[in-house]
């Protein structure tokens, strides 16, 4: 590739799930192969589609948690934005994008961990989950997404 800066951005939303506790849900890739990574649901939005249609459909494909269970409290004032590594520009979405354009949203889960199905969609997204406490969740993600992470956590964290 000449020049990955003259690629768009993905556009995706995020879900910072929270439970009654304050803790935040996080998962771990089946796909990682290069750490012990873990993250927040998120993916693409389909052309048309609301983000917070978006954000309720991903977190359903990614966790299982069905619509019903979970309360949008609130979505980030700004998209956040993160490029790829190097070395996985032009290997990720069939090479069209640089990077993400991300908006975030926190949700407060009303389900029991009994709700959460991380076989809910084919293929599966993640091979295990737990709750974290949310100050943990930029030491948990790639290296890459941390600014993300950290804009995501002080903008929610007095809503948490």
């Amino acid at each position: 590739m000449s020049d990955p800066t003259k690629l768009p951005y993905r556009p995706c939303v995020g879900v910072m799930l929270v439970n009654a506790q304050g803790l935040a849900f996080v998962g771990k890739r089946i796909d990682n192969k290069e750490g012990d990574w873990w993250q927040m649901p998120q993916g693409g939005v389909d052309e048309g589609e609301d983000l917070d249609v978006a954000a309720l459909r991903e977190l359903a494909e990614e966790t299982g948690v069905d619509g019903g269970l979970v309360n949008l409290i609130a979505q980030t004032r700004e998209d956040l934005l993160y490029d790829l590594p190097d070395h996985l520009i032009g290997k990720l979405w069939k090479g069209r994008y640089r990077g993400q354009r991300q908006s975030w949203f926190l949700a407060r889960f009303a389900g029991s961990d009994a709700d959460i199905r991380l076989d809910a969609h084919t293929p599966p997204e993640f091979c295990e989950w737990k709750w974290v406490e949310p100050e943990l969740l930029p030491e948990l993600i790639v290296p890459f997404k941390k600014r993300v992470y950290r804009a995501v956590l002080d903008e929610f964290r007095g809503l948490i």
